[in-house]
């Protein structure tokens, strides 16, 4: 039987919940669970936490907070809470149709700029050929008296740094292929981020005036990627066009209005405004300059907003020819003048009228965003998924599969998607023949995915962003190996006994015949070192083809056991003689690991 200290100990039962913001002050929190601010102080002094009425608390511990009163909590952003009013009280009539926001995506050479400048030069609203300055990284045209607004994005990278934020700017994507190339690396990732952001895409087949042009086997060839064209069957509009000869530009922007028309994306242009940040730069003249499309409401100048960590209000705003602006409608993108500082790309903007709590909780922010900077590891890895599975907590494990040859990616996937069971469903969100680049990792970072390296390795600039971003790489050359790891992973019994430790990467300059000894690759240490105990991956194009340990490592004519970055050496591989000029050595040692050691 418990005691009389036990129930007295034990939190009361939940009898209603409350919904609990970032920021949130001991003040606001007795206020919402309808008690006493110093009933609330009280319960933190117990904890051994002094607070003032005014002081912000953190989420974690507001929850705890209202667990000992009685509530269960909810928790939004303070975005989400300062709008829950408004949208609550929204009712459908007050709604009407907003511009459609088009990114145009695809491969490099494909004609995207020259599309989008074709649009432009044609359709600006007040038809200045040619004469049009182009101040932000997005405009809109007037099509059939209606608006269209396109975002120049540098690529599919910005459009998964976005997501990666949050942040769903883009209502339609427009794919460009050219006719006469093919579909591409980068149309195929440009599929992927629009797939796995859910967003409609239109397909622009570019480039038809050529002689050479096959827009049927591009319609083939997409079909196979799962975008089967209208005509076929499918779903996917597919447009013929060209930016050179200005062919079916019109029907191109028909074609997006139709789409609109069946997403039905609507606004209400009386509520404050909410938008994103496309782009952010610090301008000499003017300070602080962010690029923002309007979302949903009006935004006017003289607007207090909150974007991010950032506080401002609104002193300037200019449209995409750089004419000055008094009100921004819904879908509309503007640069902005007023902010205190540099907001990050994709951060969310809110119109705030209570600009003291707006302050505060930018601090709050900035600290947290500190805190985050000191300690960075949110990403999933399989260690953490590991814990997590034994724990009961994991839903799904995204993967990205990389391999040396297409057929072992397409067994890899189908493998990796077999092992999927009732507790844990294991997604491939893409798989692609070549070195892990830095897109893999973007989109990875995006999806907190794991990526899977078969007999490939990463690039040195994919190397240094993976740690940037904290996403994990595995690297493999043996398929059981690699299934094993995943099942240990799922079941929660991974214990990694082996640990890579990277040294150095020797570039092979010339390799030389020498009798009685072999072949002599006269090598360059680009970078760290290479030991004569080293184990070492002989790579060619960025893929594996032999795995060995080094005979030989000789400074001239004396053997040494090491060289370090900046120098010369001569490298002898044992039972390989078969090494190239270009090909590269990657040095390294394997640490056994205690399991316990993994966390």
């Amino acid at each position: 039987m418990p005691s009389r200290r036990d129930q007295q100990m034990a939190p009361p039962p939940i009898d209603r919940e409350i919904t609990i913001a970032d920021g949130v002050t001991v003040k606001e929190l007795s206020e919402k669970l309808g008690v006493k601010a110093n009933m609330v102080i009280k319960k933190l002094v117990e904890k051994k936490i002094f607070a003032t009425i005014n002081q912000t608390l953190d989420t974690k511990m507001a929850e705890q907070l209202a667990r000992d009163f009685g509530a269960s909590t909810n928790k939004v952003s303070f975005e989400q809470e300062s709008t829950q009013g408004i949208e609550m009280t929204e009712v459908p009539k007050d709604l009407v149709r907003r511009a459609p926001v088009v990114t145009i995506m695809g491969h490099v050479d494909h004609g995207k700029t020259s599309l989008l400048d074709a649009i432009r030069l044609t359709h600006v609203a007040d038809k200045e050929a040619g004469g049009i300055t182009q101040h932000i990284g997005a405009y809109y045209i007037e099509k059939n008296g209606r608006k269209i607004v396109f975002i120049d994005t540098p690529g599919h990278e910005a459009f998964t740094r976005m997501r990666a934020r949050g942040a769903k700017v883009t209502d339609i994507v427009v794919l460009v292929v050219a006719a006469d190339d093919g579909v591409m690396p980068q149309t195929l990732e440009a599929i992927d981020h629009a797939k796995a952001a859910g967003v409609p895409i239109i397909v622009a087949i570019n480039k038809i005036d050529k002689g050479d042009a096959q827009p049927d086997r591009i319609k083939q060839q997409l079909s196979d990627r799962g975008l089967v064209p209208e005509e076929w069957g499918g779903d996917t509009v597919m447009v013929p066009v060209s930016a050179r000869a200005k062919t079916n530009l019109d029907l191109l922007l028909e074609m997006i209005l139709l789409v609109a028309d069946l997403g039905d994306f609507k606004a209400n242009p009386d509520r404050p405004a909410v938008g994103t940040v496309l782009e952010a730069q610090l301008d000499r003249g003017r300070g602080p300059v962010a690029t923002v499309l309007v979302r949903n409401g009006t935004l006017r100048v003289g607007d207090y907003l909150i974007c991010g960590a950032v506080f401002g209000k609104v002193r300037a705003m200019f449209d995409d020819r750089g004419r000055p602006l008094r009100e921004a409608e819904p879908s509309m993108p503007v640069e902005v003048l007023g902010l205190d500082s540099l907001p990050d790309v994709g951060d969310t903007v809110q119109v705030v009228t209570d600009t003291a709590k707006a302050k505060q909780i930018v601090l709050y922010r900035e600290s947290k965003a500190r805190d985050v900077a000191m300690s960075k590891g949110g990403r999933i890895t399989l260690e953490k998924f590991n814990e997590m599975a034994k724990e009961g907590e994991v839903k799904e494990l995204n993967i990205i599969v990389k391999t040396d040859v297409g057929g072992t990616a397409e067994v890899l996937t189908d493998m990796m998607q077999k092992l999927s069971n009732d507790k844990v469903r294991i997604r491939v969100i893409r798989s692609g023949v070549g070195a892990i680049n830095e897109s893999d990792i973007l989109l990875a970072s995006a999806s907190t995915a794991v990526v899977i390296g078969f007999n490939v390795r990463p690039e040195r600039n994919a190397v240094a962003l993976a740690e940037q971003e904290k996403v994990d790489i595995r690297l493999h050359t043996i398929i059981y190996d690699l299934t094993d790891e995943i099942k240990r992973a799922m079941t929660g019994m991974l214990e990694p006994v082996f640990k890579e430790v990277y040294q150095g990467r020797v570039e092979i300059r010339e390799v030389f015949r020498i009798s009685k000894v072999g072949n002599v690759a006269g090598s360059y240490v680009l970078d760290g070192f290479v030991k004569r105990s080293s184990q070492i991956r002989l790579l060619r194009d960025n893929v594996v083809v032999h795995t060995g340990k080094i005979d030989t490592l000789k400074r001239f004519k004396d053997d040494v056991t090491e060289v370090k970055a900046g120098f010369e050496c001569g490298v002898t591989i044992a039972n390989y003689p078969d090494m190239k000029a270009g090909d590269i050595i990657e040095a390294f040692i394997t640490e056994r690991v205690a399991p316990e050691v993994i966390k």
